[in-house]
C-alpha cells in the first residue's frame, strides 16, 4: 500500500502515535520515561508547539500536538531521533528504535480536541499501567496528572483545556476529572485512533485516514492551497528527482553539477523542498544524491518553497 503525505502545516491539531519497532519496548524504566519527557519539554518551547495531552505507555506514546511555528515533521524528527540515538546508547542497542514512520491524526478541534484529550490521558488507565483513576491523578507519565496539578510539564497547554470547563481552576479541574471519569467505560475507541470505520465516505473516495472530521473540514483542508499533495509520497528521492528533471526537461546528472544556472539551481530547488518537507528524507540522504552538504540542501529547500507557493499551479502538475 502506498504512503500518503502527511498533512504537515502549523496550527492544524495532530493526534501522534509512536510505536516500537515489532512492538518492543521503548521505556525500560523511568530514567527512559524522564529523558524522553525532558527532551519532548524542550522541543515543545523551543518550536513553540503546544502540547494538549500525552501518555506514555511501554511500547508506545500519543501525542496532542499543535504545530504553530514548525511542521510537525521538524519536532517529531528531532525528538525521535534524539531519543533513538541516548536510548542505544544507554543500553547498548543498534538498530531502528521505532516502527517506521509515526502516525499523525488531523483532527477537527471543535469536535474532537476534549474527546482525545480523554481518550489519551486514559491509556495507562486501559492498559492497567495504574489502578484507578485517583492513582491517574498523580501518574507521572501522563498529562493529566499536569491538568490535575500534581505534575509540570513545560509547553502543556493544561490552562487551556481547563478553560474549557470553568474560569475558575479549582471548579474546572473539577468538572475536567467529572468528564474523564465518564469516559471510563467507553473501552478503546477505533474511531479516534484508527481506520475508515470512523470517517463519513467522501464524494470523490472512501474515506482519509489521515484526517478525523466531518465532511466540511475535509473538504476545507483540501481546499487550502500548501495541503495540495506535491507527490506521492510513495515516490523515493531518485524517482522524485526523475520525475522532477522530466517535468523541466533536465536530467538528474545535471542537477549534480557545480553550476549556478538559475534553471538549475530552481530545480534543484524544488527537489530537495519535495523530498525534505513531503517524503521526510533526511538532508543527509538528499544531499548524497545531489552532490550537497546538509546545509546546502537546507539552502535550497528553502528555495524551492518559495517557488512552489509563488507558482501553485506547479504542485498540480507534478501530482
Amino acid at each position: 500500500m502506498p504512503r500518503t503525505a502527511r498533512l504537515d502545516v502549523p496550527d492544524l491539531l495532530q493526534h501522534v502515535i509512536v510505536r516500537g519497532v515489532d512492538r518492543c519496548d521503548i521505556f525500560r524504566d523511568d530514567g527512559d520515561r524522564t529523558k524522553f519527557i525532558g527532551t519532548l519539554a524542550k522541543l515543545l518551547v523551543q518550536t513553540e508547539t503546544e502540547c494538549l495531552a500525552w501518555a506514555l505507555m511501554s511500547n508506545h506514546v500519543h501525542l496532542l500536538l499543535r504545530p504553530r511555528r514548525t511542521r510537525l515533521a521538524f519536532f517529531m524528527r528531532r525528538l525521535l531521533t534524539g531519543y533513538a540515538i541516548y536510548f542505544n546508547r544507554r543500553h547498548q542497542r543498534c538498530g531502528h528504535l521505532f516502527q517506521n514512520r509515526y502516525k499523525s491524526i488531523v483532527c477537527e478541534e471543535d469536535a474532537y480536541l476534549l474527546e482525545l484529550v480523554r481518550y489519551i490521558h486514559l491509556n495507562p488507565l486501559r492498559a492497567g499501567l495504574v489502578a484507578d483513576l485517583t492513582a491517574l491523578d498523580v501518574y507521572a507519565w501522563s498529562g493529566h496528572s499536569v491538568i490535575m496539578g500534581n505534575g509540570v510539564l513545560a509547553g502543556q497547554l493544561a490552562d487551556g483545556v481547563l478553560a474549557f470547563f470553568a474560569p475558575g481552576q479549582g471548579e474546572a479541574r473539577r468538572r475536567y476529572r467529572i468528564f474523564v471519569a465518564d469516559g471510563v467505560t467507553q473501552g478503546k475507541r477505533d474511531d479516534l485512533t484508527s481506520t475508515g470505520r470512523r470517517r463519513e465516505p467522501l464524494a470523490d473516495g472512501p474515506y482519509d485516514d489521515r484526517i478525523l472530521g466531518s465532511i466540511d473540514f475535509v473538504e476545507e483542508l483540501r481546499a487550502r492551497r500548501e495541503l495540495v499533495p506535491a507527490i506521492s509520497a510513495s515516490v523515493d528521492i531518485r524517482e522524485l528527482i526523475d520525475k522532477v528533471c522530466d517535468h523541466f526537461a533536465l536530467t538528474a546528472d545535471m542537477l549534480r553539477l557545480r553550476t549556478r544556472a538559475a534553471k538549475v539551481a530552481e530545480v534543484r530547488g524544488i527537489v530537495c523542498y519535495l523530498a525534505v518537507r513531503h517524503l521526510g528524507q533526511s538532508g543527509v540522504e538528499v544531499g548524497r544524491h545531489l552532490g550537497l552538504s546538509r546545509s546546502g540542501v537546507s539552502i535550497a529547500a528553502g528555495r524551492g518553497e518559495q517557488l512552489l507557493k509563488s507558482d501553485p499551479a506547479l504542485l498540480a502538475l507534478l501530482n
